[in-house]
């Protein structure tokens, strides 16, 4: 299943964005000049935002080999990002043949982007929807053409809900997709925190951004998981999650937490 007809949209390139600047950060080549500047000054502040980055995909790779080691056959990735290799789609096929994966965001040029590279494939879907409108994110055709909402799902909010303020309530965003799923699916979920180190210019550079940045403590971020059981470790910085190999002293700074948990109702 695919979306067709996606207009290529007006790029602001006097404006960072924080998909583009991500992909920098990942030394991707889908970002401009005014992103390169903002990752640039990320770094330079704390040069662990960098390491962060790499970590957290590191954490997003991982976590879908799991998930789909285990069986699952259908991933929904909301907040998906530019597309950056290897994709969700093409590490979980890289395992199982009948896997399909559903890509949603909200930014045009990010599924403009997805859109020109998975065309192909009937299965896998591109919808551009909103996380802070759940339903509309559970009842697009793009998401619909491609998950069964009545077999097990891996949902997948991997630096995604940090650019929700509470005022726009990520808790009940996640319980509205939570109710949507079947026993046996799972929870892929990472989120930035000032927990270890002062996050302030971090905070500025995405205030200047399409989306601020919010950090939340440990215990905040555990509350997106109630309703589900986590798997071990729980939820820890992202280096810590499973890591394939010893973690090293240049993640120890890393400002994001993940965890993968499961649905067993």
């Amino acid at each position: 299943m695919r979306q067709h007809g996606l207009r290529a949209p007006e790029i602001d390139t006097g404006r960072p964005h924080s998909a583009r600047i991500y992909d920098y950060l990942l030394g991707g080549k889908d970002n401009y000049k005014v992103d390169q500047e903002a990752g640039d000054e990320l770094v330079a502040a704390a040069p662990e935002e960098r390491i962060g980055a790499r970590a957290n995909r590191a954490f997003l790779e991982r976590a879908v080999r799991h998930v789909v080691g285990g069986g699952l056959r259908q991933i929904l990735d909301i907040g998906a990002g530019l597309p950056h290799s290897p994709n969700v789609h093409e590490i979980a096929l890289g395992m199982a043949a009948d896997v399909r994966v559903a890509y949603v965001d909200n930014d045009p040029i990010v599924t403009a982007h997805a859109d020109a590279l998975l065309r192909s494939s009937d299965a896998i879907g591109v919808a551009r929807a909103d996380l802070r409108d759940p339903r509309a994110v559970l009842d697009h055709p793009g998401v619909r053409g491609v998950i069964d909402f009545d077999e097990p799902v891996a949902l997948l909010l991997v630096s995604v809900l940090h650019f929700l303020t509470q005022a726009q309530e990520p808790e009940r965003v996640v319980a509205t997709l939570r109710e949507a799923l079947p026993a046996g699916s799972f929870l892929v979920l990472s989120h930035a925190t000032g927990d270890f180190a002062d996050r302030s210019t971090a905070q500025a550079v995405y205030d200047r951004a399409a989306a601020p940045l919010n950090l939340r403590s440990h215990a905040e971020i555990e509350r997106f998981f109630d309703g589900f059981d986590l798997v071990g470790p729980g939820l820890v910085p992202v280096p810590l999650w499973r890591p394939d190999t010893p973690p090293t002293a240049q993640t120890a700074g890393v400002g994001i937490y993940g965890a993968v948990a499961r649905l067993t109702r």
